[in-house]
């Protein structure tokens, strides 16, 4: 098998699959360096930046570029394919080898760049799947997919609320409610809520120095907080990249200043953290009966919580459904909602038309 010098891979990677990265592996195998262009048009929905991103961490070890190429697509005209050549040739100035492509494109590409064309795999048969079938239907593609691909599709659900108001039993029934609908379904996760992981530490660690000290006696510093906020972003983001198309968060980072509040009296100055999830669910105090399990001491806060909660959520314009009545009821308003926002698909634009 013929090996290349420099080799190249151009698409639009919108969004990049498992077809694309096989090329891209297949390229790389055969050539001693490799570029790959994602090329981009103001049109489409995920920033090229975020496409560069994604492929430079599936292909550690090759070159990746990108440019921004919003000339129409006619590949029957020759003034077309100059004006396209200039954005790949400023992109791309070195020497190109052998551009590698699984579209009929491919050999008039190799041709301008005074290269070989490879073809690989034109029919799709190692992956079945294509940027078109993405676009329209992610969940049913979701297998052929990346991490950080499903990490920046999945809809990210948070649940919610003052103490003891049942928010860790609702994001857990979800996840499970969504498990037992089965195919890619079955990877559904939740995520736990990290600061009570921290105050069961904070507590532990008070009780080898004082043994017999309670919860009461646990104090919070300010700059806590930030930590704790990041520690369940990375945990969100960990279970959205391993997950199925939605996933459930106990609590968020933007919950964490509400927290704040409550036991420091104020919010903590910090740059706001990126807003990447999609619903919230706010568990109501009301008619749920406060259970002291060793870290709460805030039953008669309740109300004020679930003010500052409802308030903040407005305030930043988050998407919320208020969660009222007996658990059932509550899951039950929870799971419209959901599937109420996974109804909503995610409303990639087409790309640029090829005219044919």
């Amino acid at each position: 098998m013929r090996r290349y010098g420099h080799g190249l891979v151009l698409g639009k990677f919108y969004p990049p699959h498992a077809g694309h990265h096989h090329l891209v592996r297949t390229a790389a195998d055969r050539c001693e360096r490799l570029t790959v262009l994602v090329c981009a048009a103001t049109v489409e929905s995920i920033r090229l930046a975020d496409r560069v991103a994604w492929m430079r961490e599936v292909h550690p070890g090759v070159r990746v570029v990108g440019a921004m190429d919003d000339i129409p697509v006619d590949v029957s005209d020759s003034g077309v394919w100059d004006a396209h050549m200039a954005v790949f040739r400023t992109a791309v100035p070195e020497r190109v080898d052998a551009v590698f492509s699984s579209e009929t494109y491919g050999e008039e590409l190799g041709r301008r760049f005074g290269a070989e064309s490879v073809c690989v795999d034109p029919d799709r048969g190692v992956f079945p799947v294509s940027g078109t079938a993405v676009r329209k239907d992610p969940v049913g593609c979701w297998d052929f997919l990346e991490p950080p691909v499903r990490a920046a599709l999945a809809h990210r659900v948070v649940v919610l609320g003052a103490e003891s108001t049942g928010t860790t039993t609702m994001a857990w029934a979800l996840a499970e409610h969504y498990r037992r609908r089965g195919g890619v379904w079955t990877r559904t996760r939740y995520v736990a809520e990290y600061g009570r992981e921290f105050s069961e530490h904070k507590l532990a660690a008070l009780r080898r120095l004082r043994p017999g000290a309670g919860w009461d006696e646990v104090e919070f510093t300010s700059d806590e907080f930030p930590l704790i906020a990041r520690r369940q972003a990375e945990r969100e983001e960990a279970a959205a990249r391993a997950g199925s198309p939605v996933v459930f968060c106990d609590t968020d980072a933007f919950a964490t200043t509400v927290w704040h509040e409550r036991y420091l009296g104020g919010r903590y100055p910090a740059a706001p953290e990126p807003c990447r999830q999609h619903l919230w669910l706010l568990t109501d105090h009301e008619g749920v009966a406060f259970e002291d399990d060793g870290l709460r001491d805030g039953e008669h806060l309740r109300p004020w919580m679930t003010g500052r909660f409802r308030e903040e959520l407005a305030r930043t314009g988050r998407r919320t459904v208020e969660l009222t009545g007996p658990h059932e009821q509550r899951l039950a308003t929870a799971v419209a909602a959901v599937d109420a926002l996974i109804g909503e698909g995610w409303d990639l634009a087409d790309p640029l038309p090829e005219k044919r």
